[in-house]
């Protein structure tokens, strides 16, 4: 009779792991109705914690103080307005142009957008030394911006003030979007920014320098506050009790999987073969960790599903096993499944050419779900049955 030892992946605790090896035991019995399944729950004895109850969590913005509005709070908005329009620097711009209608222009008389765009224009000819501390690229985000559809009905929706304000926050947004997709490693903070809208503003027909907080961009934030930085800062303590244990584990596996190798072992020792080792996500890791550090007499087989193992490696974080060193030969047959939506999920085959076999699935379900998936996909349990020694 075959084994099969299956390892959990990262934050998976009672009561959840119960209904996860019923699903998995069920699977396998589809395809294999003499394997028996043995379960290595690790996460209960070696899995992290927050060992001093979060202590090391520090108080939000404005922790301690009372709930009216004070500087922390306008701090949080204007924060959370900046992340609205990093997310879009055109969200002003469509707000005010989306509140008018299409009208005339009399004779003889500039469209409302010819002003804004030709000090654009300029800007983008001239201007770049203003946004230095922004980073480069203020030319191609000013010409493009002349050109936009949106210029003309917002010109025509906003004074000459508001507008200049308006377009300066766009660019500045722009510039540190680009920033943040080019991961420059180091981004403007909250004065630096500030000042750099403040002098493009002035180029495009601010009359007054100041903060260029207005309530357009209040209003063009505020569907959005409750999913931006303001509601995780504030939720902070419960989102990491929620996300620890999955990241935590990660973590704590790296730094000190030495005591979940050993008793991995030390399971595997007390069954008859032959064994199979079945690893989900970070308990594929495990597996193959184990494995790699040292001969498991017994085991023929092992499987991972939806591991990072093949990541791990080529990144030269696997602990046992560096790039681009060859996978011992004691290691057992590896088949390795991983779902072409999951993004946890990664091919082994081209790593280890002729040591591991992939077998690419599809849940039809998007991640993260797809990462999850396996376990109630017949073609994850085929493939393995196929191979079960």
């Amino acid at each position: 009779m075959t084994t099969v030892v299956f390892t959990h992946g990262t934050g998976v605790r009672e009561p959840h792991l119960a209904p996860l090896l019923a699903r998995v035991s069920a699977g396998l019995a589809e395809v294999a109705p003499d394997a028996r399944l043995v379960a290595y729950p690790w996460g209960g004895t070696h899995g992290a914690a927050l060992a001093a109850g979060g202590a090391s969590l520090p108080d939000g913005p404005g922790a301690g103080t009372s709930r009216g509005a004070g500087p922390a709070d306008e701090a949080a908005d204007e924060a959370e307005r900046w992340a609205r329009l990093y997310a879009d620097p055109l969200t002003e711009l469509a707000t005010a142009a989306a509140g008018t209608a299409p009208g005339a222009t009399p004779p003889g008389a500039a469209f409302p957008d010819e002003r804004p765009a030709a000090l654009l224009r300029d800007l983008a000819a001239h201007g770049e030394p203003l946004a230095g501390p922004l980073g480069p690229g203020l030319a191609e985000q000013a010409a493009r911006l002349a050109r936009d559809p949106l210029l003309a009905p917002a010109a025509g929706a906003l004074d000459a003030e508001s507008l200049a304000w308006v377009l300066a926050r766009a660019l500045t947004a722009g510039l540190v979007r680009e920033g943040l997709e080019a991961d420059r490693a180091v981004q403007p903070d909250g004065d630096t920014r500030d000042a750099a809208t403040a002098a493009l503003a002035v180029r495009l027909g601010a009359a007054h320098v100041g903060t260029g907080r207005g309530p357009l961009l209040r209003a063009a934030s505020r569907p959005l506050v409750r999913l931006g930085s303001r509601y995780a800062v504030r939720r902070r303590r419960a989102l990491t009790d929620a996300a620890h244990p999955a990241a935590g584990d990660i973590l704590k596996y790296l730094a000190r999987g030495d005591a979940v190798r050993r008793d991995l072992r030390g399971l595997v020792a007390t069954l008859r073969p032959p064994v199979v080792l079945l690893g989900h996500s970070l308990g594929g890791v495990i597996c193959l960790d184990t494995l790699i550090s040292g001969p498991l007499p017994g085991v023929e087989l092992l499987v991972t599903v939806g591991s990072q193992g093949p990541f791990l490696y080529e990144t030269g974080a696997l602990p046992s096993l560096a790039h681009p060193g060859p996978l011992p030969g004691h290691v057992p047959p590896w088949l390795n499944l991983y779902d072409r939506r999951d993004l946890l999920g990664y091919a082994a085959a081209p790593l280890f050419p002729g040591r591991a076999h992939d077998v690419a699935t599809d849940s039809r379900q998007p991640f993260p779900v797809a990462h999850s998936a396996y376990w109630s996909d017949p073609a994850v349990y085929r493939a393995i049955g196929e191979r079960l020694p």
